[in-house]
C-alpha cells in the first residue's frame, strides 16, 4: 500500500527527513514512533502531497507521490490532533459538505454516515452545531470526514492528543478495525502504549532517520529490552544519533 525509499526533506539547512525507507502492507497498522521533531509529521505530509521533497521516492496505493498527487489525495484520509471544523455546521452538514468535495452523491453520503455511526457512535454530533462540540465529539467527526470516501490508506498523526478516555478509545478501536485486504493505516505517535496496542510493525524515527523497523516483539528482542520504552532508548543509543540518552 505504501513504499518509501530514501525519502529526504530539508528545510534550509535542517534535514527533517533523512534517507527514510519503509513499506506498509495491506491489512496492517504501521507505526511511526518517535519524539517531537523526529520527522514523523514531515514524512506524513510528504506522503499526503502537502510538502515537496528533496530526494528519494514514494508511492501510496500504487500512485507516485511526486507525479500523481491528485490520485494520491483521492486514495488517502488524514487525521491529526489539531484539525478544525466549521462551527456553524452540524456534524451531518460537515460530512455532506466534504462528501460533495469527494464527488459523492447525497444518498451515498447518507449511507456512509449510517455505517460510520455504527463504528464511531456519532450520536449527539450529527444534528448539533460543531461549535458546541466537546473535543472528543469534534475528533469523531474529523475521523468520519477523513474516511467518508472509504480511502485505502489512512494517516493518523497524534490523533488522540487532548482526547478524554472515551473518545480516545473510540479512535483507537476504529483504527484497529479499519485495515483490510485493500486498506492500511499509518499511526504516527510518541505514545508507546498506543504503538504496543495497535501496530503490527513499527519504524522508530529519531532526528529524521529510521533507527529500527520491526514488530514490537522484534524491537524488544533486538534491544534485549523488557518493554517498548526501554527498547526505544536502547535502539536510539545504538544508532549513534543521541549520545548520552539514558535508558
Amino acid at each position: 500500500m505504501i513504499e518509501v525509499r530514501g525519502l529526504t526533506k530539508r528545510f534550509d539547512d535542517v534535514t527533517a527527513v533523512d534517507d527514510v525507507s519503509f513499506d506498509v502492507a495491506a491489512g496492517e497498522v504501521f507505526g511511526l514512533l518517535g519524539p517531537n521533531g523526529a520527522g514523523k509529521t514531515t514524512t506524513l505530509r510528504v506522503l499526503a502531497t502537502l510538502l515537496s521533497f528533496d530526494g528519494g521516492r514514494a508511492t501510496v496505493a500504487g500512485h507516485d507521490v511526486a507525479r500523481e498527487g491528485e490520485a494520491v489525495r483521492r486514495a488517502i484520509g488524514v487525521v491529526n490532533g489539531g484539525m478544525g471544523l466549521y462551527d456553524r455546521l452540524t456534524g451531518r452538514e460537515v460530512l455532506h459538505y466534504f462528501g460533495a468535495l469527494y464527488g459523492m452523491t447525497r444518498a451515498a453520503v447518507d449511507r456512509r454516515i449510517d455505517a460510520l455511526d455504527a463504528l464511531l457512535d456519532l450520536a449527539g454530533t450529527l444534528d448539533k452545531r460543531a461549535g458546541a462540540f466537546s473535543t472528543g465529539m469534534k475528533q469523531k467527526i474529523v475521523v468520519a470526514r477523513a474516511v467518508l470516501h472509504d480511502p485505502p490508506v489512512l494517516f493518523f498523526d497524534e490523533a488522540t492528543s487532548g482526547l478524554d478516555v472515551m473518545a480516545r478509545r473510540a479512535v483507537l478501536d476504529f483504527c484497529r478495525r479499519y485495515p483490510g485486504e485493500t486498506r492500511a493505516v499509518v499511526w504516527s505517535t510518541h505514545v508507546m502504549s498506543e504503538v504496543e496496542e495497535l501496530c503490527d510493525r513499527v519504524a522508530v524515527l529519531y532526528r529524521g532517520r529510521v533507527v529500527a523497523a520491526d514488530t514490537v516483539a522484534g524491537l524488544k528482542a533486538a534491544a534485549a529490552a523488557p518493554d517498548l520504552e526501554q527498547a526505544f532508548f536502547t535502539l536510539v543509543r545504538q544508532s549513534g544519533l543521541a549520545e548520552g540518552v539514558a535508558a
